[in-house]
């Protein structure tokens, strides 16, 4: 029997033959940890007693979640994680530089390595063709000092797509669509693996965005296949020793096989206040906005800016609805500078913020007030999510987070573009 991609993938780390259901101990390529769970990480990793990490190039350290720091107690987060990065050798990325599964997915990650993060939305890398997971921040303490760690070999869902995607219909409408029909429990512990003719027409942006989110269906992790876009992506980042060819074989197992025509599908929107309360953005059509966010780790990649840039082009913001821009890492700030998207951004009314998470995670910059509403391209819509428990998230593209921002209300963006 043929080997699904999480099974092959821990089988190469593991040395075993990995089998859905196993138990294995595996090579950790990569363990980071951020500024909001990092502090206990290495609390942790020093109260195991450990001195040293296995891999002192391939530990990272992330200043991101709250960056710059907006109090007293983040600032001395931040002056441990700085103090640790130094005293291990890890590598530390700074304010600033942007957000840690973006700069994992740009500098790290390739194809067939397992890794690991104290921060869930780690399974970001397997749009790259990696076991990318997150963890709690003891195992992760743990996998920097040893440089394994176990798992349970997943059972896998496999996702088939076909078809074009419509004009103004995008990754993330596709990853709010299958999250709303499998549940935000619907995948819980297994590997969602996506194959299907759509793929080759999927950039490493799309498949990135989709990885995310696995986790919103309770997934271990997403996983897309090592292919000649990948390859492409690789290279362009000067990682192209890093390509391996990587896919399930033909006759692997699936507990089951999700078939989606992504051509049927359109604008797609998260309700308050859960990632599976989902619906078509029709539906919602007319619903005040106070704010817009367009940013993080699902949204603020170059792709998503020349999106919204399309659509605001020449266009003013409503002047009912504040708008807010944070660009994903460094380099894609600088080339979205390069490409006039941030100009046509801010002549439209947006208030750019520095690379890192920014509104997203709900401790500075677009923190919402009592009864404002939000539509956002990250990733959760919790209650508080955004910092204020009464306050009410949307998640959406960031072709329909422009749209809105100009209407002021949630808004089609097939009419805007």
């Amino acid at each position: 029997m043929g080997k699904t991609l999480a099974e092959k993938i821990l089988s190469w780390n593991s040395g075993e033959d990995a089998q859905a259901g196993d138990i294995v101990i595996a090579r950790v390529d990569l363990a980071f940890i951020q500024d909001t769970t990092g502090p206990l990480t290495v609390r942790q990793f020093r109260a195991s007693g450990f001195q040293r990490v296995a891999n002192p190039g391939r530990t990272v350290v992330f200043l991101d979640h709250a960056a710059p720091s907006p109090n007293r107690e983040l600032a001395n987060d931040h002056r441990l994680l700085r103090q640790f990065a130094h005293q291990v050798g890890a590598q530390l990325f700074e304010v600033g530089e942007g957000i840690c599964h973006q700069l994992v997915a740009e500098r790290f990650a390739s194809p067939g390595e397992v890794v690991v993060g104290a921060d869930s939305h780690s399974v970001t890398a397997g749009g790259l063709g990696a076991f990318a997971t997150g963890m709690g921040s003891t195992d992760v303490a743990v996998a920097m000092a040893l440089g394994k760690t176990w798992f349970r070999v997943p059972e896998s869902f496999r996702v088939c797509l076909r078809g074009d995607f419509p004009r103004g219909v995008y990754a993330k409408d596709l990853i709010l669509h299958l999250i709303g029909s499998i549940g935000a429990d619907g995948a819980t512990y297994r590997a969602l693996e996506f194959t299907g003719e759509t793929l080759s027409k999927m950039s490493i942006s799309d498949r990135l965005t989709v990885a995310n989110m696995v986790v919103e269906a309770g997934a271990k992790v997403g996983l897309f296949p090592s292919d000649e876009v990948t390859k492409g992506y690789l290279e362009e980042h000067g990682r192209g020793q890093g390509y391996r060819p990587l896919a399930a074989d033909p006759d692997a197992s699936y507990e089951r096989t999700i078939e989606v025509d992504v051509a049927g599908l359109e604008p797609m929107i998260a309700k308050p206040h859960a990632v599976d309360n989902t619906a078509p953005v029709q539906e919602l059509r007319g619903t005040k906005v106070h704010q817009v966010f367009i940013g993080t780790c699902t949204g603020g990649r170059l792709e998503d800016l020349a999106v919204a840039a399309s659509i605001l082009r020449g266009r003013r913001r409503h002047p009912d609805t504040r708008l807010i821009v944070g660009p994903a890492s460094t380099s894609i700030l600088i080339q979205a500078m390069n490409a006039g998207y941030l100009e046509t951004l801010v002549e439209a009314g947006a208030g750019v913020v520095p690379p890192g998470c920014a509104a997203c995670l709900g401790v500075h910059q677009g923190v919402l007030g009592d009864g404002e509403t939000c539509v956002s391209t990250g990733n959760r819509n919790f209650r508080g999510r955004m910092g204020n428990p009464e306050a009410f998230i949307y998640l959406a593209s960031p072709a329909t987070a422009a749209a809105t921002a100009l209407a002021g209300e949630v808004a089609d963006p097939r009419g805007f573009l």
